[in-house]
This record gives C-alpha cells, sequence and structure tokens, in this order.
C-alpha cells in the first residue's frame, strides 16, 4: 500500500514510518497539517494516517480531513490522537474519518486496522480483490491468481501498479500520478515507463484488465456483470 502518515511527533513518525515500510508499504511521512494537506491532494494514496492534535492546533488533524473530504477526496483515513474521549471520536467521524487509533497503541493493531480499511474501501469483505477478467488480486499475500485459481508472476513493481488500480477501480490515473505511486523517490522516471509497465501486465492478464483512458492514462477494466 502507498501510504501518507502525518505524523509531528519525530520519534513515534519514523517508528511508524519503519515498521510499515518493513511490512513492505511505501510510506510518505510529513509534519505539519499544511505539509499533509499538500501531499494529499497529489492523490495515488492508498491511505492517510493523520495526527490529530499537531503544531497548528489541538484539531488540525481533523481540518485536514474535512478539507479534503469537502473537495471530494474518498481516501480512507485513520486518525492518532492521545484523545481517547468519545465526543473526540465522534468529531474524526463527523469531518469524514474512517477510523479512529487512541496512543499509546500496538503496531499490529495500527497494520490490521489499515488493511481493514483498505479492503472496505475496495469494497472486499477479504483482502482478495476481483479484476477483470476473473483474476484475483490478493492484498496480504501480494500476489495474482487467474480464474482458475493459478498464480500469475508479477514483478514487485507490476503488483503495486496493479494494486492501484485494483483498490481504487473507478479513478482514472495519469501516468504521472501511476510514477508517484509505485517510482516514488526515484529521479527522472519517464512517462514511458509506465507505458511499459502497463504493456507487460496487459501481456499477462489480457488487454480488458488496464484500460487506456485517451488525453489522461489508465484505469482499471470493467468487472462485469
Amino acid at each position: 500500500m502507498h501510504l501518507l502518515l502525518l505524523e509531528d511527533d519525530p520519534r513515534l513518525r519514523a517508528l511508524i514510518a519503519a515498521g510499515l515500510a518493513e511490512s513492505g508499504h511505501r510510506v510518505e511521512a510529513v509534519t505539519s497539517a499544511r505539509e499533509g494537506y499538500n501531499v494529499a491532494t497529489s492523490g495515488g494514496f492508498d491511505a492517510l494516517i493523520l495526527d490529530v492534535m499537531l503544531p497548528e492546533g489541538e484539531d488540525a488533524g481533523f481540518q485536514v480531513a474535512q478539507r479534503l473530504r469537502a473537495r471530494g477526496d474518498a481516501t480512507p483515513i485513520l486518525f492518532l490522537t492521545a484523545r481517547a474521549d468519545v465526543d473526540s471520536r465522534l468529531t474524526g467521524l463527523d469531518v469524514g474519518g474512517d477510523d479512529y487509533l487512541s496512543k499509546p497503541f500496538d503496531f499490529r493493531e495500527l497494520r490490521a486496522r489499515l488493511s481493514a480499511l483498505v479492503r472496505r474501501s475496495a469494497g472486499q469483505g477479504s483482502n482478495a480483490v476481483p479484476l477483470p477478467g476473473g483474476f484475483t488480486l490478493h492484498l496480504l499475500r501480494r500476489q495474482v491468481s487467474g480464474p482458475a485459481g493459478a498464480g500469475v508472476p508479477l514483478t514487485p513493481r507490476e503488483f503495486e501498479l496493479l494494486e492501484g488500480f485494483a483498490l481504487q477501480p473507478q479513478r482514472a490515473y495519469a501516468r504521472d500520478e501511476l510514477i508517484a505511486r509505485v517510482w516514488a523517490g526515484q529521479p527522472e522516471v519517464e512517462s514511458r515507463v509506465v507505458d511499459v509497465y502497463v504493456g507487460n501486465l496487459r501481456r499477462k492478464l489480457g488487454d480488458g484488465v488496464i484500460l487506456t483512458v485517451r488525453g489522461h492514462g489508465y484505469r482499471l477494466g470493467e468487472l462485469g456483470p
């Protein structure tokens, strides 16, 4: 998963980012509400982890979420906060949050809650996400199986690219958004690299899994009836 972490405590931020990276996720960590909102609006994230109390104010994390929801951003949001009272939890849900985790917390619970959020966002009750053509993407195993159940060999980048389409099936991605998601931190990745990887996926899964959106980029194909 591609995750945004907004946390102003340097020690906790480093621990969370390192733990999620070790679990195979890509994490972009920021420290302020302003930076969190700006990075979140760049798109391409599977979930947002937002601290509530930030340098800008006690409810700054809530305000970030509220602004994102106001612009139509439906990315799942998990709030982190030391405030465990019911009123704070209700406020978090009212401004568009999807879940709420009180500090201190067990890292395993954070990981489990994030996985659940992304599964719900994809409309699934399990870690198996259906793809066009009868294929299935398995989030936890990071594998793809065919209609008969046989595994389809994908490289890590091919899987990350396909995962992005599968988790937001109604979204059309521009090439630069896909580069930011799959090749984050690598300088000078050309847009044609995306075309090459999409071509590889089409050869392995068929032309109907990823469709071209003329003048924009790509999106997931139709799942069918």
